[in-house]
């Protein structure tokens, strides 16, 4: 598979598009006077204690106080704030933990009032970006991720990623971690550090501590809140924790931010340099790339897929609710089961790619066609399985219920990507709306497709806008002699002048209409 990030940098925000095989996967945004970040580390001070909640609303310095929960403290919060007491006073000069002595670990069942008091300083690292009215939420174990391992401090358990399959290398990875880590302070193995070796594991170790002893002398005599460590930005934090050698394009706006690509790329992967290309063209780096038109057909209400069959995603304030509909132009099969089975498998790894797209979390339901055979119900689970693979974000896919519904779990860490593409109509002025224009051609021969398949008229006429008229006869290699190449048959276009602009019909040699539904 092959991956290519297109990036387009302007003054107020960065938008980062990820491209697996040329289909738009993943979209990211981030504006540039963003105050913080998933992964930042912060010196907060407690404002709230909720016992009824078992949780503390604690003040980072973002406009709503940020929400830490009981069960996100972690065993070790007596001896992180024991350390970070430690450091705030001058009392703990050393940032290793070599000498440190651990506190008991706070228990499971616990409550929030028994373990912290009102005011207090408090080390918290961000979990979730704010979501609707809520703030950003907190967690007291903290991490500091690099591209091959993760450091936990406080701890002395040496994980490997699930996602290295190799029995004998994760023995290796558990062995050669052991064997260089600091007292006290847990590894968390990645899939990226598969393959490598000592030295490549031993610098980022090194780098990671640089950012440990980074938190430690921020933490000498601070105020709260204070920020100790900011996560990298949003392309930098993306390229650590996705870059492989399946990369091949990394294409970027912006001379600044490409020079600062490329200098980070030399730091994690200097093989990978080469990739980096700046764009100066006068196109828009997205239209140039494509992802301005996959952005249109992939938001909103409904996504089609190439077949015909479509997606409806409804949002409601407890989940997700996706339907799945065959439409009127889907080829047929042989009977009704072999064609549901096709349209959900077809299905799945849309909804696969619409849950990444659009960073839905939370509960998703999905309403499959409805299929008899236990067999087809047991593929279509296991196809959903394993489409869901590609995804970061930590998730649970259930099996079908008796009832033809299939409930997935998704990490929500941030805001869902809700992208308007609807465009104001030229004929009404504004009143209505309208499909996006730039996906007229990609229906008119969804439907040229469905009627030369379904053995249609010797001879075809489409009628059109004249605007539409000009556009696909326009050049040499204009699009109705690129459909005479494809199809082998000339598609006669017919301009009309009472047409809105959008609305196309097609007639047959004895100029009548042929009916698509």
């Amino acid at each position: 598979m092959e991956k290519e990030l297109i990036i387009n940098s302007t003054p107020t925000e960065v938008e980062i598009a990820l491209l697996e095989d040329k289909k738009l996967a993943e979209l990211h945004n981030q504006k540039t006077n963003s105050n913080f970040t998933v992964g930042d580390i912060f010196l907060g001070k407690i404002r709230k204690l909720i016992p009824g909640l078992n949780a503390a609303f604690v003040d980072i310095g973002y406009k709503k106080d940020a929400f830490l929960h009981y069960t996100d403290l972690g065993p070790k919060l007596r001896s992180l704030v024991k350390y970070s007491n430690g450091a705030i006073s001058g009392g703990r000069p050393e940032h290793l933990l070599d000498d440190f002595k651990f506190e008991p670990e706070i228990i499971k069942t616990g409550k929030i009032d028994q373990v912290l008091d009102k005011k207090h300083p408090l080390l918290v690292q961000v979990l979730k970006e704010p979501i609707s009215t809520k703030g950003p939420r907190l967690s007291c174990e903290i991490t500091i991720p690099g591209r091959y391992i993760v450091l936990t401090p406080f701890s002395n358990v040496i994980a490997v990623s699930k996602k290295v399959s190799n029995p004998d290398e994760r023995k290796r990875l558990a062995r050669l971690v052991e064997s260089i880590r600091p007292k006290n302070f847990g590894v968390i193995v990645r899939t990226a550090s598969e393959g490598k070796g000592v030295a490549d594991i031993h610098e980022e170790l090194q780098l990671l501590l640089g950012k440990w002893e980074q938190i430690h002398e921020q933490l000498h005599r601070a105020k709260p809140p204070k920020k100790l460590l900011s996560e990298l930005d949003k392309t930098s934090s993306i390229l650590r924790d996705i870059l492989n050698d399946t990369f091949n394009k990394i294409v970027v706006n912006d001379k600044e931010l490409f020079l600062n690509i490329k200098t980070y790329l030399g730091q994690i992967a200097p093989e990978k340099v080469g990739i980096v290309s700046h764009y100066h063209a006068n196109k828009p780096v997205f239209d140039h790339f494509g992802v301005t038109r996959q952005i249109k057909s992939s938001f909103g209400k409904t996504a089609t897929m190439s077949s015909g069959a479509y997606l409806v995603i409804e949002h409601t304030e407890a989940m997700h609710v996706v339907d799945v509909n065959s439409g009127q132009k889907v080829s047929k099969h042989s009977d009704q089961e072999s064609s549901a089975l096709a349209v959900n498998l077809e299905s799945a790894a849309e909804i696969a790619r619409q849950l990444r797209l659009r960073d839905i979390g939370g509960i998703i339901i999905v309403d499959f066609i409805d299929m008899k055979k236990v067999e087809n119900k047991k593929r279509l689970y296991q196809v959903m399985k394993d489409v869901m693979k590609k995804d970061r974000a930590q998730h649970t896919v259930l099996p079908l219920s008796k009832f033809g519904l299939m409930q997935i779990t998704r990490q929500r860490v941030r805001p869902e990507l809700n992208i308007s593409t609807s465009e104001t109509c030229p004929t009404c002025n504004g009143t209505g709306k309208i499909v996006a224009s730039i996906l007229l051609t990609d229906e008119i021969v969804r439907d040229l497709n469905f009627i030369i398949n379904s053995q249609g008229p010797s001879k075809i006429a489409l009628h059109v806008h004249p605007f539409i008229y000009a556009y696909l006869k326009k050049g040499i290699k204009s699009v109705q002699m690129q459909w005479f190449w494809e199809y082998k048959k000339w598609i006669k276009v017919v301009e009309n002048s009472d047409y809105q602009i959008m609305e196309y019909h097609f007639f047959d040699q004895h100029n009548d209409e042929i009916r698509l539904d």
